[in-house]
């Protein structure tokens, strides 16, 4: 994928969730999630990309 493909990717994601609001953010997400693990295919890859994203995110929620 050139950078420009990642871009309009990456803007398509970001306009689709403003679309479907902030409440319905988690349930997008998370069915994004299984089609990309379904499509990827390979368990590994996909528990690696898993703990990938979640380096450096932190838990706490600022109040």
């Amino acid at each position: 994928m050139t950078d420009n493909e990642l871009d309009t990717v990456y803007t398509h994601l970001c306009k689709t969730m403003t679309g479907l609001g902030e409440a319905n953010g988690p349930l997008f997400l998370a069915r994004f999630a299984l089609l990309t693990i379904e499509r990827i295919g390979n368990a590994q890859t996909c528990l690696g990309l898993i703990d990938a994203a979640g380096e450096n995110v932190s838990a706490d929620v600022p109040k």
